[in-house]
Formats: C-alpha cells, structure tokens, sequence
C-alpha cells in the first residue's frame, strides 16, 4: 500500500506564520506537524509516499527527505496552489493512484495509534471519523446505517451529522478506478476549487465507502492560529 499525502496549499488563514512555511512544518511540541504523519507510516511500514506539493516545496522536499531517509518519497506539483483546492491536488496524482492508498491531508495531527486503526481496519475502504457535534468549518458525514457513509460534505445541516471526517481515509482499489473517474469530471465541470470530498459524495450510492470511529484518539485540523495553540497544548509532554 502507497500513502498520498496533500501538503500543497498557502495556508492563508495562518498568515503570518506560514509567510515563509509551509503549514505543515508548522512545530507542535517541537517537531513539525507533518513528522506525526510520516512518523505513523513508519511504524505501519508503509514506504511509498506520494505528496503533492506547491507552497515552499523546496523547504518541504528538503525537510521530510532529510528527516525520513528509509520512506521512498514521489513529489508532484500542483504549480496552481495559490487558486485550486485539494481535489485539483489529488487530480494531479491520478496516473500514480491506481491501486490502493492512504490518503492524508497534511495539516492534521493525531498519534500514530489513529493511522494504525484506519489501516487495519477490515473495511476496504473507509474514512476516519471523530464522532462529535460540528461546526459549519468541519468537513461532516451522515452515518447511513452499519458504519455506511451517506453524505460527506461542509455544507451539511449540522445536526444531521454524525461527526467531522478528519483528512485521512483508506482507500480501495477497486473504490480508486471510481473515485479518480469522479475527479476528471469535477474538475472538467469547472471544480478545481472544490475539495476531493466533493468527488467522493458523487460515488456514494454506487460504491460501499465505510466510517471509522476515532474519536477515542487527540486530532486536530490545522486551520487557524487557535487550531494551533490548541495542538500545541494537545500534544504537550
């Protein structure tokens, strides 16, 4: 299995500290956000990472090939980073994504324990979830029954949701021969802004795609500065 790893966007909301950083390599109890990631692949084995960069990639490139000699690392540029979003980022990856991976957006942190679950989960494909009551920032999902995902999307009314779907998802093979069609036609309808959960709502009623519970485990998408400060206190030792 391959893990994907999104890591291109600007990060504006967390001007000025991502001025000249990439939000990833943001410190939270002294290392960088993206080292819990990769730290949690180690463990799991998972060699091959593919990560989709634009923002101060070279800074990025440099960092995780310096601090991970052992991962194998496939770097793709999304060169448009200042104007599309994360379903653009994955289109990009599309001739590389014809199997079965581990799909991770880069400016969430959780323990190692958290990727674990998702990748030895019996589900062939399925999307971790904290089972909590949402805002309306969080990307939400509505639990059809039998850990069945039924909706998955921002603008879902919140009290319908079960829960916020944190950026990180196991996915099939099978699941990925669909998903990568659904991308090519968001983005040929003019979605290049749009989030990659966009393309996984278009294949729901056809594809069997599966909730983990996470909520017993700290994670946090890095949004704002107080997301931030927030982690920092999470994650202290």
């Amino acid at each position: 299995m391959k893990a994907l790893i999104l890591a291109a966007g600007v990060s504006r909301r967390l001007y000025p500290h991502t001025y000249d950083t990439p939000k990833c390599l943001l410190e939270v109890d002294g290392k960088p956000i993206i080292n819990y990631q990769l730290e949690a692949l180690e463990h799991i084995k998972v060699r091959e990472v593919i990560m989709i960069v634009g923002y101060h990639r070279e800074m990025l490139q440099e960092h995780v090939q310096k601090a991970f000699p052992e991962l194998n690392f496939t770097f793709i540029i999304n060169h448009h980073y200042f104007e599309t979003n994360t379903a653009y980022s994955l289109y990009l990856g599309r001739e590389k994504l014809i199997t079965d991976f581990l799909l991770m957006n880069a400016d969430v942190i959780y323990p190692i324990e958290l990727l674990e679950k998702v990748y030895l989960s019996d589900y062939d494909t399925t999307l971790a979830v904290d089972i909590k009551s949402c805002g309306e920032e969080e990307v939400k999902v509505i639990d059809g029954g039998n850990n069945k995902v039924a909706a998955i999307g921002k603008n879902l009314i919140e009290t319908q949701c079960l829960g916020e779907f944190i950026g990180v998802a196991k996915l099939s093979l099978d699941f990925n021969k669909h998903f990568l069609i659904a991308l090519g036609k968001l983005i040929d309808a003019g979605g290049e802004n749009d989030y990659f959960e966009a393309a996984i709502h278009l294949l729901l009623e056809k594809t069997d795609v599966r909730f983990l519970d996470v909520s017993e485990y700290p994670c946090l998408e890095i949004d704002f500065k107080e997301d931030l400060d927030s982690a920092r206190n999470l994650f202290k030792t």
